[in-house]
């Protein structure tokens, strides 16, 4: 199955590990974002020249705005952003239609611009200037924003580096010449400009490929939570004496008395919010602090390659040679049970429990499982997706064949702490909403002692044995290895 890039274009995947590429993969998003910081902090000439550039957009957006309120003629043109979907990172499942960046982003941006990042070239505790000082006031503006806004500034190079790689190992008849809307921003008339860029082809589309050492899985480097977890030390790093005794009793005022864990978080937040040099005093820490980020980055990227792409590959062969599970059943019903119950003989055979662990950390997350699943579930006679939130949460599969039939999946891990909730809920309130009748819940644990908290809550409930309960054993500790099997 074409599930990666080097699949679909018949590439080695050596190569693209070589070009310092990630083999993507062009059916799903992988959750993994641009950090910005890993463009300040490395030594690479490019890298700090694009981070250089993002830092001039935004001081241009500054003269720009001028102190007054944003011009709505401006708004889209300037501000808002669609995701470049066609990188294949963010948390879209069996697809890459993020949402991009709209008016509320584009309102942080401006307000940030009106005080936290108005000295831009200016600093004088922090080494350079930071995209991230956006998400330090507002924490609604996550990783994902920041990756997405950094993607669009940095498009060109992207759309060059791709170029590049296609140009010398694509064959011809696999690209196109493709005219890339908002490559680049023309300084002089002020407004973004198209290019045309030979690229890989995916269907109508592109296809854009990013170097692996400018990518994070967790978080961006520098963010509001670590900034809150670390609050402990920042006013220590003021040297004023008198500023420094002020936070201090300010944090007191706002903390109160027998404060618990979120209200000390609250406490820190509203204390930067009021003392916003703390937020250069935390940005010079991580400064200092930077080349640990790099090796993050390697860490988190070279595990989510593990996990999300050659053990998904592995267990692709594995299910095609061991198993029936890509065989088509009659109804989107069975369709759902019968993959779900062969990915569970799966798992439970041999050694095919490594594809929901990782290395150091044991499990997978709940995200994790839902992508795995559906990488390996894409070769399929029916419309699988993820289905949108129709205001009651999205479902995590819906398999349909034509309009009348539709059956539903959702996974959850035995560690859970809303797992009873669910069972009792959730499952009813998505099939109503869907008008999908028939719904498969598949229940993962990893330990035994979650595998009795499972059991024990399907009694609870009456529910034990039921056909539509899948329960998946990944436990480590009671598999035969397949080499002693």
């Amino acid at each position: 199955m074409d599930l990666y890039f080097s699949n679909h274009f018949d590439v080695d995947p050596a190569l693209l590990k070589e070009y310092g590429a990630l083999d993507i993969s062009v059916v799903s998003d992988l959750p993994l974002f641009v950090d910005p910081f890993l463009l300040f902090n490395s030594e690479n000439e490019t890298y700090q020249e694009l981070h250089e550039e993002i830092l001039r957009y935004l001081r241009f957006l500054r003269d720009e705005a001028g102190g007054n309120g944003l011009d709505p003629a401006l708004i889209n043109d300037l501000y808002c952003f669609e995701e470049v979907k066609q990188n294949w990172f963010g948390f879209t499942l069996l697809g890459n239609g993020g949402h991009g960046l709209g008016t509320d982003f584009a309102r942080a941006l401006h307000e940030a611009l009106g005080s936290i990042v108005a000295d831009f070239g200016k600093e004088t505790i922090t080494e350079g200037s930071h995209l991230e000082k956006l998400c330090l006031i507002k924490p609604g503006v996550g990783k994902d924003s920041i990756s997405d806004f950094t993607t669009n500034l940095i498009k060109g190079y992207l759309c060059d580096y791709t170029e590049t790689f296609a140009r010398e190992h694509l064959a011809d008849d696999r690209c196109d010449e493709f005219n890339v809307d908002r490559a680049y921003f023309n300084y002089e008339t002020k407004t973004w400009a198209a290019k045309a860029y030979w690229l890989p082809r995916l269907e109508d589309d592109y296809v854009l490929l990013t170097p692996m050492d400018v990518l994070r899985r967790e978080d961006t480097w520098i963010n509001h939570g670590d900034m809150v977890a670390r609050f402990a030390v920042l006013p220590e790093t003021i040297p004023n004496e008198h500023l420094r005794a002020q936070v201090n009793r300010y944090f007191r005022e706002k903390l109160g008395e027998d404060p618990d864990a979120k209200q000390k978080r609250e406490a820190a937040a509203a204390t930067i919010r009021r003392f916003p040099e703390l937020i250069d005093r935390y940005i010079r820490l991580k400064e200092v602090d930077g080349d640990r980020a790099e090796s993050i980055s390697s860490q988190e990227v070279g595990d989510t390659e593990q996990v999300l792409i050659e053990q998904v590959q592995a267990a692709i062969n594995d299910l095609q040679e061991r198993t029936e599970f890509y065989d088509k059943p009659w109804s989107s019903y069975d369709e759902c049970l019968d993959r779900v119950k062969y990915f569970k003989a799966y798992i439970e055979d041999n050694d095919g429990y490594k594809v929901l662990n990782r290395k150091g950390l044991p499990f997978l997350s709940e995200t994790e499982v839902h992508l795995v699943f559906g990488l390996v579930w894409c070769n399929t006679e029916f419309d699988i997706n993820r289905e949108p939130n129709n205001g009651r949460g999205p479902v995590d599969f819906k398999a349909s064949y034509g309009a009348g039939d539709k059956s539903l999946i959702e996974f959850k891990l035995g560690s859970n702490k809303q797992l009873k909730r669910n069972l009792q809920n959730q499952i009813e309130i998505y099939k109503a909403a869907n008008r999908a009748p028939d719904a498969v819940k598949a229940i993962v644990y990893y330990t035994a002692q979650d595998e009795a908290r499972v059991l024990k809550i399907l009694k609870e409930l009456g529910i034990e044995g039921e056909e539509a309960i899948v329960l998946i054993d990944a436990r480590s500790d009671n598999k035969p290895s397949a080499s002693k099997a």
